[in-house]
């Protein structure tokens, strides 16, 4: 288990078809560069899982090369290509134990017995299942069956692991530790991963690039901070984190800000991120963390707010108001001693930067 090298990925103007009408996948240009933690994101059916399927073998491009390592791939045989896979559903041999299962991807590729039994011990050890290798799938866990699944992926030191939504099975805490440990385990590697989740946590938490797939085409592709602070269109900023969003048109335009009059007659100012004209209907993406209630400073927007209810949740009490006509217009407010009480029916005000309202294309 000491394979630092990675592979580098490229799709180059790939298409993919199953009816040889409708487009799965839309000219896909997308470059994974060695060692790199790359997720693909999106709702069902985006074209995210067939674009993984592709890289490993399963299915054919319809149009464009793929390459591993600068050598196309297209016609090589999944066996071949030397990549590990990891399933949602495991994959597991349920007649073979632990031990069994991972050596079995080394027999395949004729590797004696003596490293073989070496590769085995360390990749249990590397998923802290040391003691388990004589027991059978159906004696562990869920995290337990997922992490052998893991570990026989890397057993045979692939430079590439590709991950088709492998904690979709599990319970949400034992999802999130297995988020961290599989990021772990790829840092102390260095395999090039590419990850597959519908699941945006799972994609902010482990990834060093997101790309943001939808009606077969990446729509954005950023490290996990870019995505969630600046989003390049409406689509990206509704489906990554919790985000308010208020309609209205395009007043007035300077370098670094806009000024947007919303249907209700508001006038905001927003970041100019996907408007370029007077005029331009436009939707204004606004993160719910980022707004205050009763601010104690003078924000550049500043609007009447009417509370409609509230929910405690420890660390903030979520509120949800009505403002600008909007009435589900969501506010995390931390949980601070020394703020001032606010109850359901009161009519407060609420602001926020410009900077952090981003005017985008116009949702639909």
């Amino acid at each position: 288990m000491s394979n630092t090298r990675g592979a580098s990925v490229v799709f180059d103007g790939v298409q993919k078809s199953y009816d040889g009408e409708n487009l799965v996948v839309k000219n896909l240009n997308l470059d994974i560069a060695q060692g790199e933690f790359l997720t693909m994101l999106g709702p069902s059916g985006s074209g995210k899982t067939t674009c993984l399927m592709m890289l490993a073998g399963f299915e054919p491009a319809t149009h464009g090369e793929i390459y591993l390592n600068g050598n196309p791939i297209n016609n090589v045989p999944p066996h071949k290509r030397g990549i590990g896979m990891v399933f949602q559903n495991y994959a597991l041999f349920p007649h073979m134990s632990v031990a069994e299962n991972l050596a079995f991807p080394l027999k395949v590729r004729g590797m004696g017995k003596s490293e073989s039994e070496d590769r085995i011990k360390r990749a249990l050890e590397m998923v802290e299942l040391g003691e388990f290798g004589s027991r059978r799938p159906a004696q562990l866990s869920g995290g337990q069956q997922q992490r052998v699944a893991v570990a026989r992926a890397l057993v045979f030191d692939p430079e590439l692991v590709l991950m088709d939504e492998p904690l979709g099975a599990l319970d949400k805490q034992l999802r999130e530790q297995m988020q961290y440990e599989i990021k772990h385990i790829h840092d102390n590697l260095g395999v090039t991963v590419v990850y597959v989740t519908h699941d945006q946590t799972e994609a902010l938490t482990m990834s060093d690039r997101v790309a943001v797939f939808n009606d077969g085409i990446i729509q954005q592709l950023s490290p996990p901070d870019v995505l969630y602070e600046s989003p390049d269109n409406s689509f990206v900023a509704q489906f990554i984190g919790e985000n308010n969003k208020l309609a209205g048109s395009v007043v007035e335009i300077n370098k670094d800000i806009c000024t947007v009059k919303l249907d209700d007659g508001t006038l905001v100012k927003a970041d100019p991120v996907n408007v370029h004209n007077v005029g331009d209907r436009t939707s204004v993406s606004l993160r719910p963390e980022r707004i205050e209630v009763a601010p104690d400073n003078s924000p550049n927007n500043l609007v009447d707010g009417k509370i409609e209810e509230m929910i405690y949740l420890g660390d903030h009490i979520r509120v949800r108001m009505n403002v600008a006509g909007n009435n589900e217009f969501i506010v995390k407010v931390r949980n601070r001693r020394d703020k001032r009480p606010i109850s359901a029916g009161d009519v407060v005000k609420v602001g926020w930067d410009a900077a952090d309202a981003k005017a985008l294309d116009e949702a639909v």
